[in-house]
């Protein structure tokens, strides 16, 4: 592991000079990885395995869209892919990456296929940390780890395929064989991690629900529907209001954080802009830091675990979410969006 600083607080990381890919394999070298899940975060993982030449197979519901994308991505019924029972049957690390509800659905008939040594790994603290709601209780003679990536299954693949990797979270909650930290480090490196940082499945838990209901997704559209409506309501076009509110965002001031930090941005910015979000910034954070907190509050006390539960659970579910999901794509602003996505260069001869 390496020690660095960050802001002042020390902590440590393993990178792949501290854990080759080499070193990766040598620890994996005997392990048969079954990924159960083929829908976010399965397919990236397990493609990622099998090109860094671990042994990996799938275990998917027969039929229907998942099982289909399997095909096509080269997984073989009866030597690569299988029922989710008989992968995980086959397996010495079960990466249990099915939907949080279906883990709660499945858990029943995964558990007995589990064998004194094998390693159940996650990729999200749910199940685990929320047990009382879920019922996933692992046996006392595995090892139960987590790798979670901080990204997408779609970027730890596109990540991986370009060169780089996206960062993880690891950690162990169970140490049957005392080689637990051992396999979570080679597993996360396989999977194409950038580096590892250490963690416990609860903080992982409550730092992703809260990042996924804050900055990362929730109030990251709810601001900016709030600007656009706000821009729309003064008279301003569709095109300027997203432009303003969007596009300059995605297109532009992103990518110089991404680069070199909230700070480079602002440097690269007119003096005009950065004397209002300087001043700005401040207004915001007071505005929103109680609804962060209250929002922590409900991920504690289980309130939004219990909610995901309950609706991803619903018969109508997938009918419901589909509804949600075109209410927001055919509004007038992601309906504005289309259009001047479609009018970017890159874009005129498609």
């Amino acid at each position: 592991m390496a020690t660095l600083n960050f802001g002042g607080v020390e902590e440590e990381v393993t990178t792949r000079e501290e854990f080759p890919l080499e070193r990766a394999r040598q620890v994996l070298k005997d392990e048969t990885v079954a990924v159960l899940g083929y829908g976010v975060q399965g397919p990236a993982q397990a493609l990622n395995l099998r090109d860094n030449d671990i042994r990996v197979l799938v275990g998917q519901k027969p039929g229907g869209k998942t099982w289909e994308k399997a095909l096509k991505d080269g997984w073989v019924p009866g030597e690569t892919l299988f029922p989710l029972e008989e992968a995980a049957e086959r397996g010495t690390v079960v990466q249990y990456l099915i939907s949080d509800a279906g883990q709660k659905l499945m858990w029943p008939q995964i558990k007995p296929h589990l064998r004194a040594g094998d390693a159940l790994y996650f990729s999200h603290g749910f199940a685990i940390v929320y047990n009382d709601q879920t019922g996933v209780v692992p046996p006392e003679y595995v090892d139960v780890m987590l790798v979670a990536p901080k990204g997408s299954g779609t970027s730890v693949r596109a990540n991986f395929l370009n060169g780089s990797g996206i960062n993880s979270s690891y950690a162990v909650e169970q140490d049957y064989t005392g080689r637990a930290v051992e396999r979570t480090l080679a597993l996360g490196i396989a999977i194409g991690s950038g580096y590892l940082f250490p963690t416990t499945f609860a903080k992982e838990v409550h730092s992703d629900l809260m990042g996924e209901r804050g900055v990362l997704m929730g109030a990251l559209a709810g601001l900016m529907e709030a600007q656009y409506n706000t821009l729309r309501r003064h008279g301003h076009s569709p095109s300027e209001a997203f432009n303003e509110t969007v596009e300059e965002l995605t297109q532009s001031l992103i990518r110089l954080v991404a680069q070199n930090g909230m700070d480079w941005m602002y440097a690269n910015c007119s003096t005009t802009a950065q004397r209002g979000a300087l001043d700005w910034r401040h207004e915001f954070r007071k505005v929103t830091e109680p609804v962060f907190e209250r929002l922590y509050q409900c991920v504690l006390s289980g309130e939004e675990t219990r909610t995901v539960l309950r609706a991803n659970s619903a018969a109508d579910y997938k009918e419901k979410l589909t509804a949600e999901l075109e209410a927001m794509g055919n509004s007038e602003m992601w309906q504005t969006g289309k259009v001047v996505r479609s009018l970017r260069p890159e874009n005129w001869k498609q």
